[in-house]
């Protein structure tokens, strides 16, 4: 009959399908690269983002606006990369930030017995409040944000008691020449001196977790720790290694504030505590362990640095720059994850 309507055959079937699955396999396909390297897409997001800040602040486009963002984005960037190799493992970091301060005091108390021993003191700090943080987490379980936010208590209340009369911390409070260099100067053109620090942490960083056994087993910890401990790999030693890293990290990111402000205080980096986790949450980092990477971390503080500049030319109030601060990065972050796929579970 003219009118019989005939079924529908495979060919139309697979006809009818084949555009989405395209689509669908093109999706995959942008999510994997995204997921492999979200420099691409956050590289897009800075440009765009230094643009709208030099329509608004020519400054930007000299060679002192250059500087002036890489000088600020420094500690910042450091003080992420400590939280990068925590959320690597699943863990976190909350004490990075008053081992800084800590650090930074003891620094410059020991200023009169030479730059080499305040230095060394200096980190002798942080290697020691990142060994206690890993002994907690690695061996006695005890959950990392736990563990390190009652640690960033006890070193806040180490620091005020030191710095009273006859305290430990009583006395010089000189940033040594090396700190001040550091931290404010000028290395070549736009270029601060922090580069000297900022760029080898980062090289060292981005390579060591991609190519050393530790940086593997960093990425296992956080993927799987069950099956790295019976595949023989001892985890709470890992962890310990982990943490005493930003311990170290936490340090340089202290001192270098120190050189930019030339001045200490008992809770001076504690403002960038919480921009260190988003900065890394940006790059790519998942929050539950084993995906992400440092390549990642740095431009999400160079979009961090570089919001706050904006929201700062805007003359917006402190609270209104927090709220607009807050939506931004929880967009960013939104957006990465819905375009990747990643999910916490």
């Amino acid at each position: 009959m003219s009118g019989t309507v005939r079924p529908l055959e495979q060919a139309d079937i697979a006809a009818f399908a084949q555009p989405q699955d395209a689509h669908e396999s093109r999706r995959r396909a942008l999510a994997e690269r995204l997921r492999d390297q979200p420099v691409l897409a956050l590289g897009l997001v800075f440009v765009l983002l230094y643009l709208i800040t030099g329509s608004q602040d020519t400054a930007m486009f000299s060679a002192e606006g250059v500087r002036s963002l890489l000088l600020l984005a420094a500690p910042l960037g450091i003080f992420a990369a400590a939280q990068t190799i925590c959320m690597l493992t699943g863990g976190i970091d909350l004490s990075i930030t008053m081992t800084a301060n800590l650090a930074a005091y003891v620094c410059a108390n020991q200023a009169g017995a030479g730059q080499l021993q305040a230095l060394t003191l200096a980190f002798g700090v942080g290697i020691l409040v990142g060994v206690v943080n890993g002994i907690g987490v690695g061996v006695f379980k005890v959950n990392a944000l736990i563990m390190t936010l009652g640690l960033s208590s006890v070193l806040l209340g180490i620091t005020v008691v030191g710095m009273k009369s006859g305290g430990f911390l009583a006395g010089s409070k000189t940033v040594i020449p090396v700190v001040a260099y550091l931290g404010g100067g000028s290395l070549i053109g736009p270029i601060p001196a922090s580069a000297l620090v900022w760029v080898p942490l980062s090289v060292i960083l981005i390579w060591g977790l991609r190519q050393t056994g530790l940086g593997r087993c960093i990425y296992a910890v956080g993927d799987n720790p069950v099956a790295c401990r019976l595949g023989g790999v001892r985890v709470w030693m890992v962890l310990i290694v982990v943490y005493a890293i930003a311990g170290v990290l936490a340090v340089f990111g202290g001192l270098l504030f120190s050189g930019i402000s030339s001045s200490l205080g008992p809770d001076q980096t504690n403002g960038y505590l919480l921009p260190a986790i988003a900065a890394v949450v940006i790059g790519g980092t998942s929050i539950m362990g084993g995906i992400g990477g440092y390549a990642g971390t740095v431009m999400g503080t160079l979009i961090l640095t570089l919001l706050n500049r904006l929201l700062l030319t805007l003359d917006t109030s402190e609270g209104m720059r927090q709220i607009i601060y807050g939506v931004i990065v929880l967009t960013l972050a939104w957006a990465y994850v819905r375009i990747s796929g990643q999910r916490s579970q």
